[in-house]
This record gives C-alpha cells, structure tokens and sequence, in this order.
C-alpha cells in the first residue's frame, strides 16, 4: 500500500531498477534487452543501463544475448523470506528425513561459484567442516553444487568454467575441466550427485535438486556423512529413496 509521498522525494531511477527486476518471472526467467525493455515499458538504451548496472552490482547476469537474475536478488528480501518463513516450509520433511537417516540435511542455492546454504538440520555429531544458514562452499566439488551446475544452460555453465578456480582440496578432488563436465553431464543424467571426500577427507555426500512446478530447479538438498560409517554405494542404496522423497514433498510445500 502507498504511503504517499512528494514527487521530489521519489526516486525514478530505483523505480526503474525495480521495474527492470520484477519484469522477470517464472514464464519470463531468461530475456533478451528488447524483451526486458517491453516488459519494463522503457526504451532499449534505458533498460540497457539499468541491466548493465544490476549485472555490475550482482542480482543480473548474462551471456551478450540473454539476461536472467541470481540468486543474489533474495538478499533484497531476506527481511520478507524470513518473516514468511518459506524456507521454513521444508524443515519438516528436512527434520524427518534426517531422523530416519542419522545424518545432516542441508539446502543451498548457486550464487556465483559458490553455493550458498539456505537451510541445514544438523546431527549431533560433530564434524570439521562448521556450516550454518548463509555459508558458502565451492560449487564444484560439493554434491549440491553440482546438482545446481548440472541444471545451468549451456552458455551459463561455459561463463562458469571461465570464472571458477579449481583447487585440490584434497587428493580425491577433480579439478579438471573437462573431467568436471563429464562428471555434470552424469548428474544431469542421473538426477543425483555423490561426492566422495572431495571437499575435506572423511566427508561424503548424496545430493538431489528441488524443482519448482515447471521442473526448473530452485535448490538442491543432501544428506552428508562420514566415510567411517557408510560407504558410497550403502549411501546410493540408503540415502537416494528418502532425499528423493522429502524433496518431492518439499515441492508440493513451496508450490
């Protein structure tokens, strides 16, 4: 509701910045300048300015033709997210899933290179790896991650490859290019992530992708253990069926 306020204290150019961000939805989750001018109801080199801007600052990215927001737009409404407590919709089927397997749950979102964690129900155990709602972790060698990189078009994940520095954080992490591709494209086909003790020794993880009603991916949830306790495949065969579960229930929450 508008509180009413003098035409010299309103602000055109945050209007129009906003304009710009809300002009993409769900049917309109990737345009073009022109297509982002119409929906906006500005001229191209207005909304030229305005992206260029939101793309410099974070919340817009682009591959010279098409334009699509990051994940770094809910930072403009943690205050609401939290208060509506959304994300809190899935804590259930989190807290269920990690009672029945014994292990930590997480979710996380891409942001940039990194993946950011949105929601966690840890075990009591304790673990070296310290993880709580906001922090970030290199996408290509977490489960999450590469479940979030396997779902990016083809363009979005070659930006990817050239921005993002692969390290050796531990001797079984793959930082080869062309190894990480093959390894996504596997994901991609298999609907699931297994990452084995590349991010810290010790430290395994099964991931699956939470979609949205029109398939698209929102986020990605795992289940992480330690290699002393169960080995991959007992984490394939035990942990897939119930990851698989509370995502879809998670879906059918946020839907």
């Amino acid at each position: 509701m508008s509180i009413g306020i003098n035409a010299r204290d309103f602000s055109t150019s945050l209007a129009r910045g906003l304009r710009v961000i809300t002009a993409f939805d769900r049917d309109n989750d990737e345009m073009t300048l022109s297509e982002v001018a119409r929906r906006s109801d500005m001229t191209r080199a207005a909304a030229r300015r305005y992206l260029l801007t939101l793309c410099e600052l974070g919340y817009v990215a682009g591959d010279g033709k098409y334009f699509r927001l990051t994940p770094r737009v809910l930072e403009l409404g943690f205050a609401f997210l939290t208060s509506q407590h959304i994300w809190e919709r899935a804590q259930p089927f989190m807290e269920q899933l990690t009672e029945r397997v014994n292990e930590s749950c997480s979710i996380s979102v891409l942001e940039d290179c990194d993946i950011v964690y949105v929601a966690r129900v840890p075990t009591k155990r304790i673990m070296s790896v310290a993880l709580g709602i906001g922090s970030r972790l290199p996408a290509y060698c977490t489960s999450m991650g590469r479940v979030l990189l396997a779902d990016l078009r083809p363009a979005e994940l070659d930006a990817y490859f050239q921005r993002a520095m692969f390290e050796s954080l531990t001797p079984h992490t793959a930082t080869d290019p062309a190894a990480l591709r093959n390894i996504l494209a596997e994901v991609r086909h298999n609907g699931y992530a297994l990452v084995d003790q590349e991010l810290e020794i010790g430290l395994r993880s099964i991931a699956v992708p939470i979609r949205n009603q029109a398939g698209r991916v929102l986020a990605a949830m795992n289940i992480s253990g330690h290699a002393s306790r169960i080995s991959v495949e007992e984490m394939r065969q035990r942990y897939l069926s119930p990851l698989l579960y509370a995502a879809e229930g998670i879906r059918m929450a946020l839907a």
